[in-house]
């Protein structure tokens, strides 16, 4: 394949991750509702611990397993906001 149907293929995959974050975060909304009803707290470490070692864990390369970890942390840092959105009503869309 020529450099060109490298970056298409890469295009594609771009526009999977972004349908896929923005699945992930949907979940996350409802999470944050579900957080919000029953009180629980926004930042639960022990639960963002288990994502990050199982992300690191699911990681077949050729991305080092640090790598993964920080792409995941940063993830789990957005869906914090987003979850923070809906548990407090402060819309940082609109901030951003």
């Amino acid at each position: 394949m020529s450099i060109e149907d490298w970056r298409r293929k890469i295009d594609e995959i771009d526009r999977k991750l972004v349908q896929l974050l923005n699945e992930r975060s949907r979940c996350v909304v409802e999470i944050g509702k579900i957080k919000h009803v029953s009180g629980e707290s926004l930042y639960q470490p022990d639960r963002e611990k288990q994502v990050l070692d199982a992300a690191v864990r699911s990681n077949p390369g050729p991305l080092p397993d640090a790598a993964i970890r920080r792409l995941f942390e940063r993830i789990l840092d957005e869906a914090r906001s987003v979850e923070r959105v809906v548990m407090t009503g402060d819309d940082e869309k609109k901030k951003s």
